[in-house]
């Protein structure tokens, strides 16, 4: 993305006055996350400030939590460290994954929906962090359980600012034994959306034809 269009997204959301994402004003999250659903095929989305965070959430969602073991293929060092402090062990694969995992950068930006399109498990990891403004990610699903398990980890147990402030709870069974806070600022979701939208653009092209 140009250094013109991050000031003008930037000063958009800086003026708007909304930049934290517990508000519910805010329209910078919904609208990358409605991106991402239509880009992935994907019905519900959940944002979130890492792609360890997205991988918690992922598993969370599926009840996978300390003492749980997972298949996974291709496991890198960092995921393998971050799921033995989970308490998660890691077993041989041979399917179906715990999640799939795709991590986006401006080369391949353009391609998310044919890379999500071979996806199989029930929940995507999208790894946002190479788009180039910071570490954000975003788990994909089309199990409204899933994904209301993971919205609850990423915000303290809470849904919103009612159940957030006052603990008042609806459904005491989505509740995370622990809670963290995974939330994505608005203003790399916003400058993430603007490098999705513009990677999906068809390349411009200059100079003259030649005789």
């Amino acid at each position: 993305m140009e250094l013109f269009d991050t000031a003008t997204v930037l000063t958009r959301v800086l003026t708007s006055g909304v930049v934290m994402s517990i508000e519910k004003s805010d329209r910078e999250l919904p609208g990358l996350e409605r991106l991402l659903a239509k880009r992935t095929g994907r019905s519900k989305a959940v944002l979130l400030n890492s792609r360890t965070g997205a991988i918690h959430a992922a598993l969370a969602g599926q009840g996978i939590g300390h003492g749980d073991s997972v298949a996974l293929p291709d496991v890198d060092a960092e995921t393998s460290a971050f799921l033995a402090w989970l308490g998660v062990t890691v077993t041989s694969y041979d399917g179906p994954a715990a999640y799939d995992h795709i991590a986006l950068d401006p080369a391949n930006a353009d391609r998310l929906g044919a890379l999500a399109a071979g996806a199989t498990a029930p929940a995507l990891v999208v790894d946002l962090t190479g788009l180039g403004f910071g570490p954000a990610a975003a788990v994909l699903t089309d199990d409204p359980k899933l994904w209301a398990r993971a919205e609850r980890l990423k915000i303290f147990g809470a849904y919103d600012l009612r159940t957030m402030w006052t603990q008042e709870e609806a459904d005491a069974d989505l509740v995370p034994g622990v809670q963290f806070n995974y939330r994505l600022s608005p203003l790399v979701a916003a400058c993430a959306r603007m490098a999705l939208t513009q990677a999906a653009r068809p390349a411009a092209t200059s100079g003259a034809k030649q005789s």
